[in-house]
Formats: C-alpha cells, sequence, structure tokens
C-alpha cells in the first residue's frame, strides 16, 4: 500500500479512530466481498476452496486497514503481502484481471464502510474523512499493482520453467529415446498430434548473418515448426500437413536459412522423431563446407550410403583415385574439378566448358587423362558410378574442403 498519510495530525487521528473502529466488522467485509466475487465471476470459486479464499481475504482486509492508519514510518506490510498473494495467484492459475477485481471490490467495501461509520457517529468528520480518500485509494491501488507485477513475473517463471522442460521432452524425443507417457506429454504440451506426417530439418550454424533467424519467422499453412538449437546445429520438428510434403518444405526452407541443411524422409508420428533427426543429420553429412542449400535424403540417397560408411569411403577414393591424389594437388583439383562439373552438367562437354571457362575439347582431354588415372571409363556405368561415388567421398572427406573451385 503507497499513498500519502493523511497532511495533518487531526486528520489522521480522525481515520485511525475510524480504522479502529471498522476492524470488528471484517469478518462481514469478507462475507460480502466473496458474495460479490462469486457473482462476479465463478473462477474464484474453482480455483480456491471457501475456506481458504475466506482466510487469505481476512488476512489482506485487515493488513490494509492497520496501514492505513499506522504512522508514516511503519513498515509496508500491505505491500508484501500483495506481492505474496500475487505470486500464489499465478501459481493457482487465477486470471490476473480477477485478481486485480478482488482489489479494488476489497477496496470499496472498505471506504464505504469507513464513511458510513463517520457519518454515524460525526456527520462533521465526514469532510475530514474525505481529505484521505486520495491516500485510501491511491494504496488499493499500489496494492493491486505490486500483487500484478509479482503474479506476471511469477507467470513469466512458470512459462520459462515449463518450456523448459517441455524442451527436455522434444530433446528425449529426437535423442530417440523412449519412456512411458514421454510423446503424450510433448504432444500435450506443444499442441502437436501424436500421429501425423513429421520431418525434421538439420541446419548447420556455423554462419551468422543476417539471414540467421529467418526461416524461425517462416508462417504458411500447412507447416508447423518447433526449432531447436544446439551447439553447432539447429533442429526443427516439422508436422507437416496433408497437402503438403516434402517439396513443399524445401521450397519454404531455401533461401532462409544460415547455412546447409537436410530433411529426413517423412515418418508417421512424433515417436520416430529420433529415426527421422538421424537421418536429417546424414543428409546433412552429404553436403560439403561450401554449400548452402537444403537437400533431402531421398535425394541424395548414393552420397548417403558414402558418408554412412567413413571407412569404406576412404578405401573407395583411395582405390579410385590412388593415381590422382598423387598428382600436385594444382594437377589434381583441375582433373576433379573438371569431372565434378561434368557430372553436374550431365555428361555435357560443352556445358561443362562453359562453367569451367574452357573449350569443350579440354574438358574431353581432362577427362581422357581421368580415365587413364584410374584405369575406368566413363562409358560404363560401373565405372562411372564408382568414379561419381568417389568423387563425393573425397570432397565430403573430413579436411577436403570439397573440390578446389568446384561450382556449387
Amino acid at each position: 500500500m503507497s499513498g500519502r498519510r493523511p497532511r495533518t495530525g487531526h486528520d489522521w487521528k480522525v481515520l485511525e479512530k475510524a480504522c479502529v473502529a471498522l476492524k470488528p466488522r471484517i469478518p462481514e467485509l469478507v462475507d460480502e466481498h466473496l458474495r460479490q466475487l462469486s457473482e462476479h465471476s465463478p473462477v474464484y470459486a474453482r480455483v480456491l476452496p471457501y475456506d481458504q479464499q475466506w482466510r487469505e481475504a481476512e488476512e489482506a482486509m485487515r493488513i490494509g486497514i492497520e496501514t492505513i492508519s499506522a504512522p508514516r514510518a511503519s513498515p509496508r506490510r500491505d505491500l508484501e503481502y500483495a506481492e505474496e498473494a500475487g505470486r500464489r495467484r499465478a501459481q493457482q492459475g487465477m486470471p490476473l484481471d480477477l485478481v486485480v477485481h478482488s482489489y479494488r471490490n476489497a477496496g470499496y467495501l472498505v471506504w464505504d464502510s469507513l464513511l458510513e461509520g463517520v457519518v454515524g457517529q460525526d456527520p462533521e468528520k465526514l469532510a475530514v474523512l474525505m481529505r484521505s480518500a486520495t491516500m485510501v485509494w491511491s494504496a488499493v491501488d499500489a496494492q493491486a499493482a505490486a500483487a500484478s507485477d509479482a503474479y506476471r513475473a511469477t507467470e513469466l517463471e512458470l512459462r520459462q520453467r515449463t518450456d523448459e522442460q517441455l524442451q527436455a521432452l522434444l530433446d528425449a524425443l529426437l535423442e530417440g529415446q523412449s519412456a512411458p507417457g514421454l510423446v503424450a506429454q510433448v504432444a500435450a504440451g506443444l499442441d502437436l498430434p501424436e500421429r501425423g506426417p513429421y520431418a525434421v530439418v538439420v541446419l548447420r550454424a556455423e554462419r551468422r548473418d543476417g539471414r540467421a533467424a529467418f526461416h524461425r519467422q517462416i508462417q504458411r499453412a500447412g507447416f508447423r515448426f518447433v526449432w531447436r538449437m544446439r551447439t553447432d546445429r539447429e533442429v526443427g520438428v516439422v508436422a507437416l500437413g496433408t497437402e503438403e510434403g516434402l517439396d513443399e518444405l524445401a521450397a519454404a526452407l531455401e533461401g532462409r536459412c544460415p547455412g546447409p541443411g537436410g530433411i529426413s524422409p517423412v515418418v508417421a508420428g512424433l515417436s520416430e522423431l529420433g529415426h527421422a533427426r538421424r537421418l536429417a543429420e546424414l543428409a546433412l553429412r552429404t553436403c560439403p563446407p561450401d554449400a548452402t542449400g537444403i537437400v533431402r535424403l531421398d535425394e541424395r540417397m548414393p552420397t548417403a550410403l558414402v558418408v554412412s560408411q567413413p571407412e569404406l569411403a576412404g578405401r573407395l577414393v583411395s582405390d579410385v583415385f590412388g593415381e590422382v591424389l598423387a598428382l600436385e594437388p594444382a594437377d589434381r583439383a583441375v582433373l576433379l574439378e573438371t569431372l565434378d562439373a561434368w557430372l553436374l552438367c550431365e555428361g555435357s562437354a560443352g556445358r561443362a566448358a562453359g562453367r569451367l571457362y574452357c573449350h569443350r575439347n579440354t574438358v574431353f582431354n581432362r577427362l581422357r587423362r581421368l580415365e587413364q588415372l584410374t584405369s575406368r571409363s566413363l562409358a560404363r556405368p560401373r565405372d562411372l558410378m564408382e568414379m561419381t561415388l568417389a568423387l563425393d567421398a573425397y570432397r565430403l572427406a573430413p579436411g577436403q574442403g570439397g573440390v578446389p573451385g568446384a561450382p556449387r
């Protein structure tokens, strides 16, 4: 309770006597207070038992009346009690507007009763008491404000705590953990269906540029995104609509993400998020370090097979490109860059020459040299497959950093 005390000692004495005379009527005022609250909203009774409401209202009203008439230097028990009440009401789930209404209602009852008491005893003191009106109502306003501030702070703390618990549960699903009721808790807490089409997106979070948060702002019918930040990556759980699929998801994310990303195949429910997350991470591993696009695992299966078996991938590179790797770095880079461009251009030497800024005969000459060094022919499907997979394995091997100069 804040607000100024009466301006004169005489005024304070009048107010003090009025408050002392009112204290025996507090039980009667509490009864009327609770009756009016129940008429205003049935929520009061649903949140708190009547006996508890009565005890807390009686204590709050008694402390408030004592504080109005207390000396100026007295401790502000009314504000302390209002803060405690605000915290309790937030924890109990009482709507804030009803908390504020309760203070206003109690203030009206106390003020009206003070006026009635003074008029009945000495009408001439009514003017004296009216000079205290501003102070009394400032006190009521301060109590309501203290309760409101404490309520909002507690509500924020509870919401953060709940969010942290939900995120921990979602993390458990993404890690593939299973526990009784885990899926149901996540579904209820995040308002997501337990069953239905889902995909997981994993983004490499190394880059920090102006696009870093754009994907979190995607508002598109048919998708629900829930994002989780990890040390070096960001994981998104995506609830897909009945008419939206991976093509639409990739299009929604393309150009709005801070780095390359992988998209899992569609899974049938929240319980399969751990499996989807592993597949999305595998899709991301098919992206070279300089990549910026979003890739789908179902479109990168051969490369995914390579990166999922590092030891075999290393053997494949050595077996196919052993002679190439023995060349000078610049010479090796030119040959592998040419193969990469030729594959990207679907075997067209003319288009590859345009990407490499050289003559098409130069492309043919480099490819023939590669065939000689690898003892393989690009015209034979099996040899072409081995060279393609070996190039992917080389580009994605740790420390390679991609094919130097390769257009992506």
